[in-house]
């Protein structure tokens, strides 16, 4: 089986939409590790494309956010303004949608769905310390996980754990072989606002049957995103940040 991997859409559809273009006929199932809302100008229509495209899902914190799971009193004065603007952006039904998303970790037969940690669904894993306390606990070889922006990943082996190299240069994308005797933690980054130093959409592709993963990147019109983002009223580092991926 071949797997799209996503996280942290963040209501950027000009992002998404490259993703799905790039990755079209490489995959059977879409999975999403959460984040479909918050930041972003289009929250609607992001949950409206997950509806109807997306096998497999779970929430991220500014979903529970911003249909009132959680309190967004606890994020930064940016976020908790962007999800109360989400939330009240948001028709009756998608935000019943965005409330009856299940809570991480999921697991298939093989793998294992996060938004942040396996073990709290709000906890991020960005070290090789944090690594290393998650890989104690974790039953399945694969386990995809979010909730930093990051593209890239763990490895542990031996209970050696390693840092997976980030980033592909090239629009191939960079390829994993998955070794039976290893497991891992492998982040696709943030479709709608990557945090490491790479403003393309980033995603990822899973070959169940090959024992492969690829990380990709895509380009997208940022500048559209960021005008939208500015005539909706929401802070403006968030139009600003998506041209340094930071």
């Amino acid at each position: 089986m071949q797997y799209l991997i996503l996280s942290d859409i963040h209501a950027n559809l000009e992002a998404l939409g490259a993703v799905c273009q790039a990755a079209a006929g490489q995959y059977d199932h879409i999975l999403c590790l959460g984040d479909l809302v918050g930041y972003g100008p289009d929250p609607n229509a992001v949950v409206e494309w997950a509806r109807e495209h997306v096998a497999t899902i779970v929430r991220g914190n500014h979903d529970k956010a911003a249909c009132g799971i959680d309190d967004p009193a606890w994020f930064n004065p940016v976020a908790e303004a962007a999800a109360r603007w989400t939330r009240a952006q948001l028709t009756a039904e998608n935000e019943a949608y965005v409330r009856g998303l299940a809570k991480g970790p999921r697991s298939a037969e093989g793998y294992t769905l996060a938004h942040g940690s396996p073990l709290d669904e709000d906890g991020y894993i960005a070290t090789l310390s944090e690594a290393r306390q998650v890989f104690q606990y974790i039953e399945r070889p694969v386990t995809f996980i979010g909730h930093t922006h990051v593209q890239g990943g763990f490895e542990c082996r031996r209970r050696e754990v390693r840092q997976l190299a980030r980033r592909p240069v090239s629009e191939e994308g960079l390829l994993v072989e998955l070794r039976d005797d290893t497991a891992y933690l492998l982040n696709p980054g943030s479709v709608g606002q990557p945090r490491d130093g790479d403003p393309r959409a980033g995603y990822l592709t899973y070959d169940s049957l090959r024992n492969v993963v690829r990380f990709h990147r895509v380009e997208y019109d940022v500048t559209v995103v960021q005008a939208r983002i500015r005539r909706a009223g929401l802070p403006a580092v968030l139009a600003d940040r998506l041209s340094s991926g930071r």
